[in-house]
């Protein structure tokens, strides 16, 4: 036997071992994104209060994101952010920062200045240079569909067994594990994890096995059941907004068809769950009824937005300052305002929560922020929208896989639409972080990263 073919003997079995410790180490810095998600499938009661607010096991992941991150860049001192990426991360920094230092009460302002931080620059930062490639982005973008499966499970059966949140008297509301407290948090989940089943089953990589198309799309179709039992009127428009947007990304001969077959089999499941009830349509009614005779709920963020606009004006550049809504409101807004909102179900005893914010981001950072920081926040926005979209177009014309882009670009049209009635708070805020930073990711496209063990990431 010659010594070439003696050392290829145990070459097979130690090469396999060394695969397997290349790709640990290379997976290993996307663990604590996942699970940064996966952890919201923890129930309510999971959370913690602390003097910075309430902390979550999901927070704490993305806390080990940030720090992790950070460790590799003192480590490697690589520099993979260009000057769009530093120029979107850095402004709201900024921003933020100056409705601080400018607000009436500094101390009470630095748990609002810690939540805007981590959501909407930490963790989006983290992320987009923890992501290495397009592999490690559809691992992510699945993590979110795995979420909006588990919680969409138990919202449905929420649903059907009258044990979800109080809605109309009935508690049929599905809000999942995150609770009467947080009932936007199960819609949230469903409608991030719908968006990205959506991309990744319209338009998969060339490398995707056969299965994902069709598993993705059932998926797709699977989740507006919990969708249309969450009763979030919010969540419903930014959802079919997102997916009108990841259809488009596809062109009319993907998209005419699988439409089709996602409307049909919505249809069948919504039908077959039970959930065309009275109630849901009298809830799809009521959103063409929001100007002609608006329910207690519209009126009151009617009134809320007004008083936004007035604290706004009170404080045009640098605005109130962070966490200074709640106690300029009463001030601004008109007799019409309820004390409170009813919340109940889900385990939960009857208690009113306190409105302690617009229900809207735009307006909410025009209040605490001002011209100043809504500008750096919206704006950074629209960059990113900007340079995914050209990104995409030239995925296309190289015919390379779009699945990201789509993903990245549904998403964040989610987030933008949702953002007109909602804002950041409770627990499912986080999943807010992950998605803008999957959409930096692709929009900003950092440059390569150090592999653990050699070597470099490519895009």
């Amino acid at each position: 036997m010659s010594a070439g073919a003696a050392a290829s003997v145990p070459a097979g079995p130690w090469c396999a071992a060394d695969r397997a410790r290349t790709a640990a180490r290379h997976g290993a810095p996307l663990l604590p994104a996942l699970a940064t998600v996966l952890l919201l499938c923890a129930p309510a009661d999971a959370a913690r209060v602390t003097p910075l607010g309430t902390v979550t096991p999901a927070d704490a992941a993305s806390a080990v994101l940030v720090a992790g991150c950070g460790l590799r860049l003192l480590r490697h001192r690589p520099r993979p952010l260009g000057r769009t990426a530093a120029l979107v991360l850095g402004a709201p920094v900024a921003a933020l920062a100056l409705a601080t230092v400018t607000s009436a009460d500094p101390a009470a302002s630095l748990p609002g200045l810690v939540r805007h931080l981590q959501v909407f620059v930490l963790v989006p930062a983290a992320l987009l240079l923890t992501l290495r490639d397009a592999r490690d982005f559809r691992v992510l973008a699945g993590a979110l569909v795995l979420l909006a499966l588990v919680q969409g499970a138990i919202g449905v059966h929420q649903y059907l067994t009258a044990t979800g949140a109080s809605y109309m008297g009935r508690e049929v509301r599905a809000v999942g594990t995150f609770g009467p407290l947080d009932v936007m948090g199960m819609a949230t989940a469903v409608g991030h994890g719908l968006t990205a089943a959506l991309a990744l089953g319209l338009a998969p990589g060339p490398r995707a096995p056969r299965w994902q198309r069709p598993a993705a799309l059932v998926c797709a179709a699977v989740l507006t059941v919990p969708l249309a039992v969450s009763f979030s009127r919010g969540a419903w428009i930014a959802t079919a907004a997102a997916g009108a947007a990841v259809l488009l990304t596809a062109g009319a001969r993907v998209a005419v068809p699988a439409l089709a077959v996602l409307t049909a089999a919505a249809v069948v499941l919504v039908g077959g769950a039970g959930a065309g009830s009275d109630l849901l349509g009298e809830r799809v009614a009521s959103i063409g009824a929001v100007s002609d005779a608006p329910d207690r709920s519209v009126t009151d963020r009617y009134a809320l937005w007004a008083a936004a606009a007035g604290i706004w004006r009170d404080h045009p550049l640098t605005g109130a300052g962070l966490k200074q809504f709640p106690a300029e409101r009463d001030g601004h807004a008109s007799l019409g305002l309820s004390s409170g909102g009813d919340t109940a179900g889900a385990g939960v005893a009857f208690r009113r929560e306190p409105l302690l914010s617009p229900h809207s981001i735009y307006l909410l950072a025009l209040a605490e922020q001002g011209l100043v920081g809504a500008t750096a926040l919206v704006g950074g926005w629209a960059v990113l929208l900007v340079c995914g979209v050209r990104r995409l177009r030239a995925a296309r014309r190289a015919r390379r896989a779009t699945d990201c882009g789509a993903a990245a670009t549904g998403l964040l049209v989610w987030q933008a639409v949702d953002f007109l009635s909602a804002d950041i708070g409770g627990p499912s805020t986080v999943l807010t972080a992950v998605a803008l930073g999957l959409v930096g990711w692709w929009a900003l496209a950092p440059g390569r990263w150090p592999v653990p063990g050699g070597g470099t990431a490519a895009r």
